[in-house]
């Protein structure tokens, strides 16, 4: 009898979204199948799968330890998220090369699924760095009698979420510096600087909109810049690596002296960029973003300012709550804008909406109905039914006067 041969061994997974890449996080079900094509039948003793997630670091120091001696110290650490082992046909045992026990398969080609969870417990997000690495992935093996085993070793990609609809993530980043150049016994004017943006979580494919005002009072010319760095940490035998890499940059018009430049929202975009890893013990992945002042043959001025990259994106109305009142903040400190000392009496509700559209928007509308069906919240459902109702009375009148009690005075209303 002429055994036959393995034309191929290919693991698929079965992906659930619509890009057809296999990304998964905790706790979801990870799934798939082993296909096996052969020519000719064969005889096997097991076709087992592996599946692992592991982060691991690794790098080397070269260390002095005398004038004529040197050696090279190695810094490794490993962590473990899950090992799993299933066999989806034949025995555990693989050493033992007897013609018992073993599993005829026909040629042709056959698939063997497999599947298993993920842990609940938090993973780290996929990486590969400079000195380590975040991997997942599933290896089959075919095990033949005296032959040598098929391996085959395939990765998936793992997200550990991040949501920046958070309030420590939707709250405004900023900061003030100033920097005074000295020559000898000679000092010019300061330079100064002072850098906002409205949040401190974003994602890939957003842009930043940094505000910014660069006043230069020394006697160089100078040159506002801003960059996004990564800064990569790894940690092993209570040493660490660390590994900074620019990721996108923008620079500004240069200022002569006594010059001043103010940024409205200059807009920085976030390329595509692995999401920050917080919770590992092993690997660290951080992003700032770094507003400073380029000064020829002086240090740079410069403010961080830190970001979290993460999976899913500020919810609109997140943003535009954040918008405006970032924005506000930003017109009151700097524009030098100020509120009136006493508020006017907003405009009656005749002068502001005539009759005949409060009575025509009273009438159901298709648009409204889609968009409330689309939302499907509870919220929305009645949103109909107080749309332009009047709002209450105003005056500046109090109108209970005798209710007052002591000669106290009363704030003005609003």
């Amino acid at each position: 009898m002429v055994l036959g041969k393995v034309k191929s061994l290919t693991i698929s997974f079965d992906c659930l979204n619509d890009s057809n890449v296999p990304v998964y996080s905790s706790g979801d079900t990870v799934s798939g199948r082993v296909n096996l094509e052969v020519t000719g039948e064969i005889r096997v003793k097991s076709l087992k799968i592996h599946a692992r997630g592991h982060a691991k670091v690794r790098w080397t120091e070269s260390r002095n330890a005398g004038s004529n001696t040197a050696y090279t110290q190695n810094y490794t650490e490993e962590v473990e998220y899950f090992n799993h082992k299933d066999i989806l046909i034949g025995h555990e045992r693989d050493d033992d090369n007897s013609e018992e026990g073993l599993n005829t398969i026909h040629s042709g080609r056959h698939e063997y699924a497999f599947s298993f969870e993920l842990p609940q417990t938090p993973l780290a997000t996929s990486f590969e760095g400079r000195h380590g690495s975040v991997r997942y992935w599933v290896k089959a093996e075919l095990h033949r009698p005296w032959l040598l085993p098929v391996k085959l070793k395939k990765e998936f990609t793992v997200f550990e979420h991040i949501d920046i609809n958070t309030p420590s993530l939707l709250s405004p980043q900023a900061g003030t510096k100033e920097k005074t150049l000295c020559c000898w016994f000679c000092t010019s004017g300061p330079i100064s600087l002072s850098a906002k943006i409205e949040r401190k979580g974003y994602t890939p494919g957003e842009s930043i909109q940094i505000f910014a005002e660069i006043e230069n009072c020394s006697s160089r010319m100078v040159v506002p810049k801003a960059a996004i760095y990564q800064t990569q940490a790894f940690y092993a035998k209570g040493k660490m690596k660390e590994v900074k890499q620019l990721v996108a940059n923008l620079r500004g018009e240069s200022l002569s002296s006594g010059k001043t430049e103010t940024w409205n929202g200059r807009l920085l975009k976030i390329p595509p960029v692995s999401p920050s890893i917080l919770d590992c013990s092993i690997i660290r992945v951080e992003y700032s973003l770094m507003v400073y002042v380029d000064i020829p043959g002086a240090m740079d001025l410069f403010l961080n300012l830190p970001l979290v990259i993460g999976t899913i994106p500020l919810h609109p109305f997140g943003s535009r709550t954040s918008s405006v009142s970032s924005q506000c903040s930003i017109n009151m400190n700097w524009l030098g804008l100020s509120l009136p000392e006493r508020p006017e009496a907003p405009p009656s509700y005749a002068e502001v909406v005539t009759e005949e559209q409060r009575q025509s928007h009273l009438a159901p509308m298709s648009a409204y109905d889609d968009f409330e069906r689309a939302l499907q919240g509870p919220l929305f459902a009645y949103i109909q039914e107080f749309r332009f109702l009047p709002p209450p009375l105003y005056s500046e009148i109090d109108p209970n006067p005798d209710q007052q009690t002591d000669d106290r005075p009363s704030c003005p209303s609003r």
